[in-house]
């Protein structure tokens, strides 16, 4: 895996970590400049396939 994907991945992961770590999603993606609904369309992603789930997230 080349390191733009993991860069990326780590990105996503860290939003839903810190979303998890707040308590409060809206905060967290105003922090990481993302939208709840990107937000929820990465943790649902991350719970149908985990981490590599996360790659196509919004390549579509």
């Amino acid at each position: 895996m080349s390191s733009v994907p993991q860069n990326v991945i780590k990105h996503k992961v860290g939003l839903l970590n810190l979303a998890t770590e707040l308590g409060n999603v809206s905060r967290a993606c105003k922090v990481m400049g993302f939208s709840r609904d990107t937000f929820y369309r990465y943790q649902t992603a991350m719970e149908a396939g985990g981490v590599d789930a996360l790659i196509d997230a919004n390549r579509k």
